[in-house]
């Protein structure tokens, strides 16, 4: 997959200067545009998105300091309409807008190629199975939160210190359905920076109706990887999601495909036991 990876990274090179197809990008690397969303950021680092920006930004700066073209023409051939928003997109990333840059000749950073390459470790191995489920209703109750990498989201321990522990004990006894207990059901994240929002559930997936104080949400039919994984908490869930997307994707046949991803978790002082839930297609 790598070797595929690789050469959608090549053909963004091809395209720099016109419109970047991420449908063609996903075709190539022989998945679907979501899941190569969710890989190239959990690889690179940045999201897809922000690396095409940062390297026609490379490109571009490259020009500003010839001289050979106005910055108008340079703005227009990287795909701005005005002078002022390459001038915004430029200082954004280079910490110097592109006629200063010009004239003062200061110096600018540079968005490398990047190429992916397979490192193997060998030093963990990952528990997991893959489940099969039909549709099924999780109640509880949800919100918007700004995603956080590491270490606790305020935001998440804000929210279910709201619902109160006599609220979640109730949802645990509406619990009849695996996963079992108390869930974290996160979707619809708009992005894989840090402060970037996504939805966040706290509920059980269960057959019974919903309390008048709660809300429900319909899980649909999926596969489902499901990884299990034992140490610190927080870290040891996080770290769990890095792992799968760069080391459980790259050396399986699975993709990742759209919808919530459940996470069950056992604290016991300072050490968790996670199970996590995430939709895949093979």
């Amino acid at each position: 997959m790598l070797e595929r990876l690789n050469e959608a990274m090549a053909r963004i090179e091809q395209d720099l200067q016109g419109e970047v197809d991420v449908k063609l990008l996903a075709r190539i690397a022989g998945t679907s545009e979501y899941h190569l969303r969710r890989l190239f950021s959990a690889l690179a680092g940045i999201p897809l998105s922000e690396y095409i920006r940062r390297r026609k930004l490379t490109k571009a700066a490259s020009e500003v300091l010839s001289g050979q073209d106005s910055l108008l023409d340079i703005a227009v051939r990287w795909g701005y309409g005005s002078n002022e928003a390459f001038a915004r997109a430029f200082k954004a990333m280079h910490e110097v807008g592109p006629h200063e840059a010009r004239v003062q000749k200061k110096p600018l950073q540079s968005q490398q190629i990047l190429t992916f390459r397979l490192t193997v470790e060998g030093s963990t191995s990952m528990e997991y199975r893959i489940v099969e489920k039909d549709a099924f209703q999780v109640v509880g109750r949800g919100t918007r939160v700004p995603l956080v990498h590491l270490g606790m989201n305020p935001a998440i321990v804000e929210f279910v210190k709201g619902i109160g522990m006599p609220t979640l004990e109730r949802m645990k006894a509406l619990s009849d359905g695996e996963p079992n207990g108390l869930l974290a059901i996160t979707s619809n994240q708009e992005g894989v920076e840090e402060g970037d929002h996504l939805d966040y559930f706290q509920g059980v997936v269960t057959s019974k109706p919903a309390p008048e104080d709660m809300e429900t949400m319909t899980v649909p039919k999926n596969t489902w990887a499901v990884f299990r994984s034992e140490g610190p908490y927080p870290e040891t869930i996080q770290y769990m999601w890095r792992d799968i997307y760069t080391q459980w994707f790259p050396s399986n046949s699975y993709q990742s495909v759209e919808g919530p991803s459940l996470l069950q978790t056992q604290i016991n002082g300072d050490t968790a036991t996670a199970e996590l839930w995430i939709p895949v297609t093979s």
